[in-house]
């Protein structure tokens, strides 16, 4: 067919669920005026055309759609202010003739011999203005309007003065004048808080459960104060009771604790040291040994450091213990002792030069083997025990009061000796002969008397107790000169006897003057002590006074085995073995309380981070392997 017909749509019957009869579809109808096609050309097919709309066919949503219904309504609404045109054409903001919104349009049909679709005016058309376009669009003469009607002097500009004025005033009283009035208003409180971390103003102890505290909650009350060797008031400021269960101390595990990994070399122990055989357990410290093949070495044991944790100056500390295996048991190596700061056990490259030096006159005691670049005095070439060979194989005082100026020194001055001398609570050996216990306590020292004799007499050294104490015939050798003695260990306090803990510890005072003394102690009773006097002067040997250290001290427990302390009977060790440590403890004289690592008389922390990777490398055995040179000495280098 040569034309188009206009077909109907189909009558869809009723639903058989609705009462109401089904007309014709309105919004079919509306869709066939609104969007008339013709197909171009003869069709084998009958194509669908709008039929002619009449004007009263115009239907509601055709208006909605060209905006004549709606405009000025609803929240997106607008007003309209001209006749609807042809979409594409013209705006319906632009010129042309009026049309009332009562008037009907008739919608002729689309043109023959086109595919256009005709599409109307939408609501969202972007060329028609909305309500609020002056607020996005300001009119440039009304801003300038009613900019003029401000001046500098107006009553407005007046208000804006006063509002500043009171915030500024407002922010100076409260910041700056608010604390001068309240310091002069408030009456001052008297009492003043002491006992750092423990007891404020108030006498308030604040509780804080699962934090370490300097002091263990778990100490009694009756182990607060002790009266000194010396007669002197001492208060605790450190203790530690192990009470806690499963505690570790790997590094960083702990605040005052850290176990170490390594073999101790340095005294040619056949264990190594393991974080994980150290542990707490039924109210104690446990260090355990076993016999296990591991870096090459058969056993495996524990040794804990308070390096750079925890130090102290001066004072009295003392250990419950339970010593490894039975008295009848020679081989083992358990000790308790102190080292100064600057050195840490273990870590070769911080103790050459270092330990056990305590000293502080600038003269041949600081040189390398105690002796001059001429090899002289003759003394220091046979002074061993034995006279027959070199005194000391020391490298010579690496920190020494000869420092030239502007070195690589710890302070407060290059002409301070500094070092890391050890003392010594206790190491445990067995005397064979009679199969009994016994606790070596010593000083170790540098430079060394002729012969490692020191003055031994009464009074500059005094035994207590002759009937559980005695000189140690070991004096020393060419690496440490050693003031010892051996006590009597009971039997009872072995982890493979009776299980009993023991006390031992030391007193010191650090001081130049005559009343400078170390004082150890078994059982709370003094055992033996050694002053000032003790390490005078040695003439033949050309050296000055050694020092009662004065370095900050650490504490060190370790369980280990060394022939070259003493030899193994491995027919009567058993292993797994323990050692226990009920308790530490650490007092200090009443107004001379010093438990820095680093007091600003002996400091140490920039010291130990400016050569952090000696500190924390135990496999650079020297101060050369970690990069370093000793400053020079005045005497033997020259500045």
């Amino acid at each position: 067919m040569s034309g188009t017909v206009y077909r109907p749509p189909p009558n869809y019957p009723q639903s058989p669920r609705s009462t109401t009869h089904h007309t014709t579809q309105p919004l079919i109808q509306d869709y066939y005026r609104t969007h008339a096609r013709t197909i171009s050309g003869a069709s084998s097919v009958d194509a669908p055309t709008s039929p002619p709309i009449q004007p009263e066919d115009t239907t509601t949503h055709q208006r909605v759609q060209t905006g004549q219904i709606g405009g000025g309504f609803g929240p997106y609404s607008y007003q309209q202010n001209g006749p609807v045109k042809e979409p594409g054409v013209n705006s319906r903001f632009s010129s042309g003739e009026e049309n009332s919104l009562n008037e009907k349009q008739v919608i002729a049909p689309a043109a023959q011999q086109t595919t256009t679709i005709g599409a109307p005016a939408y609501l969202w058309d972007n060329r028609d203005p909305d309500l609020d376009d002056a607020l996005h669009n300001p009119d440039p003469k009304q801003s300038a309007l009613q900019d003029a009607e401000w001046t500098l002097w107006s009553p407005r500009g007046w208000a804006n003065y006063f509002v500043l004025f009171a915030l500024l005033t407002g922010l100076i009283v409260l910041f700056c004048g608010y604390p001068i009035i309240s310091y002069y208003s408030r009456t001052a409180w008297e009492q003043h808080g002491f006992n750092l971390g423990g007891i404020n103003g108030t006498g308030q102890i604040p509780d804080l459960p699962n934090l370490p505290t300097m002091i263990d909650k778990d100490t009694p009350q009756d182990a607060m104060t002790r009266t000194g060797f010396d007669g002197h008031n001492y208060v605790l400021v450190f203790s530690d009771e192990f009470n806690i269960e499963g505690r570790t101390f790997y590094p960083g595990d702990d605040p005052y604790w850290e176990a170490m990994d390594f073999n101790y070399w340095p005294t040619e122990d056949i264990e190594w040291y393991d974080p994980g055989q150290a542990t707490t357990r039924g109210g104690a410290l446990v260090l355990t040994m076993v016999q296990e093949f591991n870096h090459d070495l058969n056993w495996k044991s524990a040794m804990l450091q308070s390096w750079n944790k925890f130090c102290f100056t001066g004072g009295y500390i003392e250990i419950a213990i339970s010593l490894p295996g039975t008295p009848d048991a020679p081989g083992f190596w358990p000790g308790a002792w102190t080292m100064g700061n600057l050195g840490r056990a273990g870590y070769g490259a911080t103790t050459e030069g270092m330990w056990p030096y305590s000293y502080d006159t600038c003269d041949l005691g600081t040189f390398p083997n105690q002796t001059n670049p001429d090899r002289t005095p003759a003394a220091a070439l046979t002074g061993n025990y034995m006279h027959d060979g070199p005194i000391s194989y020391l490298p010579g005082q690496r920190l020494s009061s000869c420092t030239c100026d502007g070195s690589d020194h710890p302070g407060p001055s290059v002409g301070n000796g500094r070092s890391a001398p050890e003392i010594d609570i206790l190491e445990a050996q067995i005397e064979v002969k009679t199969s009994r216990g016994q606790a070596s306590q010593s000083l170790q020292i540098a430079p060394f008397d002729y012969g490692y004799v020191y003055n031994d007499e009464s009074p500059a050294t005094t035994i207590h107790d002759g009937t559980k104490t005695r000189l140690n015939t070991y004096r020393g050798g060419v690496w440490q000169e050693a003031l010892s003695a051996l006590t009597y260990v009971d039997s009872n306090c072995y982890t493979g006897g009776g299980g009993q803990f023991c006390k031992f510890g030391f007193e010191y005072f650090p001081s130049r003057d005559n009343n400078g003394y170390v004082t150890w102690s078994a059982d709370e009773k003094a055992s033996w002590t050694v002053t000032t006097d003790s390490l005078r002067p040695d003439n033949t040997v050309q050296i000055g006074q050694r020092l009662i250290p004065e370095e900050p001290m650490y504490i060190i427990l370790n369980f280990g085995m060394s022939p070259g302390f003493q030899g193994q009977d491995f027919s009567k060790l058993v292993f797994p073995a323990e050692m226990w440590v009920d308790w530490i403890r650490v007092y200090q004289r009443e107004g001379h309380e010093d438990w820095s690592c680093s007091p600003d008389h002996h400091p140490t922390e920039d010291y130990i981070n400016a050569h952090i990777n000696a500190y924390s490398n135990p496999n650079l055995t020297t101060w050369e392997d970690a990069g370093y040179t000793f400053p020079r000495n005045s005497k033997w280098d020259g500045c």
